[in-house]
C-alpha cells in the first residue's frame, strides 16, 4: 500500500513553481484549501493561472493572490463575488476566462479521464459560445468545449489517511473529486488525517492513487468568510415579491425535483413544507434540501448555491459538481425556477448580464435554463426605470435560447402555449390594462379562472 508523503503548508506552496496553471476546488470558500492558498501568496510566486469556481473573497485565499499580483489568469464560472477581481478584470490585470460551471465541472472531468473535450447545449447561441465549435446534433446545436488539466490541483477534504484516501463532508465536495484526477500534481489540505483502515473502503470518495501529497489543516469560520452562514432572515419582503413566490410554489408539482435560483426564488423555499412534497436541488452538490437551521453555520451544515447553511432532509444526498450538473444536462431537473433581466417572445431568456459591467458572473444559469424540463421565471414586470422586462426581442445578453416555459410577475401569468406568448392569469389586483399597458412584447390572452 502506498504511503503519501504529509507535508506542512509552507513546504506544499513551495513546490508550485513560477507560471504554474493551478486548480483549487470550493465553491465560495466551502471546500476551499485556503490554507495552501494562504501559504503560497507568502511566497514569491507568480505568474500563475488559477482554474476554480471563483477567486476567493477580497484578502481570503485565491483572493490573496489576486491582491499580491500573483495571478495572470483565472478560468472559473463567478468572478462577481469578488469585487477586487471586477476591478482588476476592469482594469486589465488579470485575464478572466467564463464559463459556464456545469461545462467547467464536466471539462475538469474530462481533463482527468483522458478525454479531449465534449458537446453540451449549454451557451449555444449565447456570447459565451462566440468562436467555439459548434455541432448539430438530433437538430439541436451543441458547443464544444475543450478538457481542463492543471500542473497543480490544491483541493479541500475533510478526512484523509495515510494512503492519501480521501472523504469529504457534505456539499464540501463541489469540484474536489474532479479536480484530485485532472493534475499533475495533487496536493490535499484536509482537516484529519487519519490510520490506515480508519476509512473503510465505503467511506472513500478520491481513492489515493490521485493524490501525492497530504497537509492537515484546521478550518475556522473565520477562514471560510462570507460563506461561513449566518442568520438569513430578518430581512422585509415585499408583498408582491411574496405573491410571485408563492404562484411559483402553486405551479410545482409533489414528487418534482426543483433547483430555486437566487433572488426571488429563493423565497420559494421559505414556503416549502414537507407536505409539498418537493424534492430541492442544489447545483453545488446536494438533492434533498431541507429548510435553513435556526443556528449554526458552514462547519455546521451543508450549504446551498447561495452560500447559506441549510438542513438536509431524510433521504438527502451529496455529490460533486460534475453529477449536478449531469442531472441537469440530462433532463434530471423537473423545474428551474429563476430570476430574469429579460424574456422575449420567443422564450429566451437574459438573466445574467447588464450593459456597462464586466462578463464575469454565469454561474450555473446557462446549464440551468437549458438543462431543466420546465423553466419558471419569477420577476418584477418592469426594470428601475419603468421598462418593460418582457420584450418583443432580448437586447440584453442571452442565457438560453426558447427555454422559457412560464413567466410570473407581480402583474400577471404567462406562459408559452404551442410557441406563443400567452397571457394565462392575472395576479391579485392586476387589471388587464395594466399588462397591456406595461408589457412591450406581443401576447395572446387566455385568462384562466
Amino acid at each position: 500500500m502506498k504511503i503519501v508523503s504529509q507535508l506542512t503548508v509552507e513546504q506544499a506552496a513551495a513546490l508550485i513553481p513560477d507560471g504554474a496553471v493551478i486548480m483549487a476546488g470550493g465553491f465560495g470558500m466551502t471546500g476551499n484549501p485556503v490554507h495552501l492558498l494562504n501559504a503560497l501568496a507568502e511566497l514569491s510566486t507568480g505568474n500563475l493561472t488559477i482554474i476554480s469556481n471563483n477567486v476567493g473573497e477580497p484578502g481570503l485565499g485565491g483572493g490573496r493572490l489576486l491582491r499580491n499580483g500573483q495571478l495572470r489568469k483565472a478560468i472559473g464560472s463567478f468572478f462577481t463575488s469578488n469585487p477586487e477581481a471586477v476591478k482588476a478584470a476592469q482594469d486589465g490585470q488579470i485575464e478572466i476566462q467564463l464559463i459556464p460551471q456545469g461545462s467547467m465541472a464536466e471539462a475538469i472531468r474530462a481533463g482527468g479521464a483522458g478525454i479531449g473535450g465534449f458537446f453540451t447545449p449549454t451557451s449555444a447561441g449565447t456570447v459565451l459560445a462566440e468562436g467555439a465549435e459548434t455541432k448539430l446534433i438530433d437538430g439541436r446545436e451543441f458547443v464544444y468545449v475543450p478538457a481542463l488539466r492543471a500542473d497543480v490541483a490544491l483541493v479541500r477534504a475533510w478526512q484523509a489517511d495515510a494512503a492519501g484516501n480521501l472523504r469529504y463532508r457534505m456539499t464540501e465536495r463541489n469540484f474536489n473529486p474532479l479536480m484530485a484526477t485532472a493534475a499533475d500534481l495533487v496536493i490535499a489540505e484536509v482537516e484529519e488525517i487519519v490510520p490506515l483502515g480508519a476509512l473503510g473502503p465505503d467511506d472513500v470518495h478520491t481513492p489515493g492513487c490521485f493524490v501525492d501529497y497530504l497537509v492537515q489543516a484546521h478550518t475556522t469560520l473565520e477562514d471560510l468568510g462570507s460563506s461561513a452562514g449566518g442568520d438569513a432572515g430578518g430581512k422585509r419582503v415585499e408583498d408582491e415579491r411574496m405573491a410571485i413566490a408563492r404562484r411559483a410554489l402553486a405551479a410545482l408539482q409533489p414528487g418534482d425535483v426543483v433547483n430555486l435560483g437566487v433572488g426571488i426564488p429563493t423565497l420559494v423555499a421559505d414556503l416549502i413544507t414537507p407536505q409539498h412534497g418537493i424534492n430541492l436541488h442544489t447545483e453545488n452538490g446536494m438533492l434533498g434540501v431541507g429548510p435553513a437551521p435556526e443556528s449554526g453555520g458552514a462547519l455546521e451544515y451543508p450549504v446551498n448555491a447561495g452560500k447559506l447553511p441549510v438542513t438536509a432532509l431524510p433521504g438527502a444526498s451529496y455529490f460533486d459538481s460534475a453529477a449536478s450538473f449531469a442531472m441537469i444536462r440530462g433532463g434530471h431537473v423537473d423545474v428551474a425556477v429563476m430570476g430574469g433581466l429579460q424574456v422575449d417572445e420567443a422564450g429566451n431568456l437574459a438573466n445574467w448580464a447588464v450593459p456597462g459591467r464586466p462578463l464575469l458572473g454565469v454561474g450555473g444559469a446557462m446549464d440551468l435554463a437549458t438543462g431543466a424540463k420546465r423553466l419558471i421565471i419569477t420577476m418584477t414586470h418592469t426594470d428601475p426605470k419603468g421598462r418593460s422586462k418582457i420584450v418583443p426581442e432580448c437586447t440584453l445578453p442571452l442565457t438560453a435560447r426558447g427555454a422559457v416555459s412560464m413567466i410570473i410577475t407581480e402583474l400577471a401569468v404567462f406562459e408559452f402555449v404551442d410557441g406563443q406568448l400567452t397571457l394565462t392569469e392575472l395576479m391579485p389586483g392586476a387589471t388587464l390594462e395594466d399588462v397591456r399597458d406595461k408589457t412591450s412584447a406581443r401576447f395572446a390572452e387566455v385568462l384562466r379562472g
